[in-house]
């Protein structure tokens, strides 16, 4: 009988598909940073300037179902590989681009194409990991992504003061153009490929059934659509404010400089990364899902509350973000637990589906934000970029906290599956 793959190759092969997903965090957040340099150089307000960021996700999220699907049916490696070039593509249009358009069609290739990651990684996982596993390499994933934030915050914002912005995303380019070769080149879509026994217990791709019928029966798990809507307020609410709008209201309500507003929101991310994996551990040692969903979206919740209603000192408010960051982490029992509602044979396309909250979240808020920013607005600029106070900032905030009112609603409906995977 074969051996299991060592842990050394097993996590080497997940890693570079997880470098991607780095590298989608990465982009995902980077214009948090330069929203100055964005709407200064393409002389657009904050609507625009969500809009443009969203165009990320737009894409990401129209991406989602056919890649899983796709990984089902084809593996992860080759999806890997196209859409660690098609964002190295993606990222060299964005530097270079004299105008809006440009910027935007940039940003839609590099949505498009990063979002093969994170559902490439649970496929990779289900294949190299002991189910056991599962939920820690998904946590994991989060950690992974998490730190492509932490870069895109403090790190990035000094290289573009030293270098500028297009410079900064050209290098971007060349170095996601190297993650593409080397994914052709190590990653394998089961250890067989390397003489070792794999840990997937499904159905292979030769007894498939039609694309359609395969995808109405994901959907037809109400838990799965359950599941892929919480994630719609609480990782919405992350990467609305990570993602693009904290660093602008650090700085024009706090009168903070960029980098401490930077690794303020950065602190946010660091916090959800850490709790991603350990909520998910923990979520396995207790064999339940529900509980310990319900208890953190409540504390997410009282923290969102706190952050946008009330008249907290920085040293507070700060505070206040590690346990909303960390207690947001819980989409990652949010992915176990849909991966179990569904048979084996359907987790990439449940994986694609559920993938989408936290992607919708960010797609939804973070313009909608800007909307309400633009109409709060009182006619300030300084250097060309629109100035906003704290009450236009606070109209918009309240976007997020209705949205994870109503994800906390959702939850409580939801099967518990006690760990145990759908047969």
């Amino acid at each position: 009988m074969l051996n299991a793959p060592p842990a050394l190759l097993a996590w080497s092969v997940w890693g570079l598909g997880a470098l991607l997903y780095l590298i989608a965090f990465y982009q995902r957040v980077a214009p948090a940073v330069i929203t100055d340099q964005l709407m200064t150089d393409f002389g657009i307000g904050r609507a625009a300037l969500g809009n443009l960021s969203a165009f990320y996700f737009y894409s990401y999220v129209a991406m989602q179902i056919p890649t899983g699907i796709i990984a089902d049916r084809w593996g992860p490696r080759r999806l890997l590989t196209a859409g660690a070039g098609v964002a190295a593509l993606g990222t060299l249009l964005f530097a270079a681009a004299q105008d809006i358009f440009w910027a935007s069609t940039g940003r839609l290739l590099i949505g498009a194409s990063v979002a093969v990651a994170f559902v490439s990684m649970l496929k990779l996982a289900s294949h190299w990991f002991a189910p056991r596993q599962y939920a820690l390499a998904t946590g994991m994933a989060l950690f992974m992504g998490v730190v492509g934030g932490v870069v895109a915050g403090v790190p990035l914002r000094l290289l573009v003061e030293a270098f500028g912005w297009r410079a900064v995303m050209g290098v971007s380019a060349a170095c996601t153009a190297l993650l593409c070769a080397a994914i052709w080149l190590w990653v394998r879509d089961d250890p067989s490929a390397r003489g070792y026994a794999g840990h997937f217990q499904g159905h292979g791709a030769g007894r498939r059934e039609p694309i359609l019928r395969e995808l109405a029966q994901a959907l037809s798990y109400r838990n799965l659509w359950l599941l892929t809507l919480v994630p719609i307020g609480f990782s919405g609410a992350v990467l609305t404010f990570a993602g693009l709008w904290g660093v602008p209201w650090l700085r024009q309500v706090h009168g903070l400089d960029p980098k401490s507003a930077a690794a303020i929101t950065s602190t946010l991310l660091v916090s959800w990364a850490l709790g991603g994996p350990l909520l998910g551990a923990w979520s396995e040692r207790m064999g339940r899902r529900k509980p310990l969903y319900v208890v953190t979206s409540a504390i997410a919740l009282a923290g969102w509350a706190a952050v946008i209603f009330l008249p907290l000192p920085l040293w507070l408010l700060v505070g206040l973000l590690v346990p909303v960051g960390f207690a947001s982490g819980n989409l990652i029992i949010g992915f176990a637990w849909a991966k179990e509602s569904v048979p084996l044979r359907l987790t990439g396309t449940a994986s694609g589906i559920c993938n989408m909250g936290p992607l919708l979240g960010g797609m939804l808020l973070q313009p909608g934000v800007g909307w309400v920013l633009d109409r709060h607005w009182t006619g300030a600029t300084a250097g060309g970029a629109r100035l906003y106070d704290a009450a236009a900032y606070h109209a918009g905030f309240e976007l997020m906290f209705g949205a994870a009112c109503l994800s906390m609603l959702i939850i409580l409906f939801a099967r518990e599956t006690a760990c145990r995977q759908a047969a």
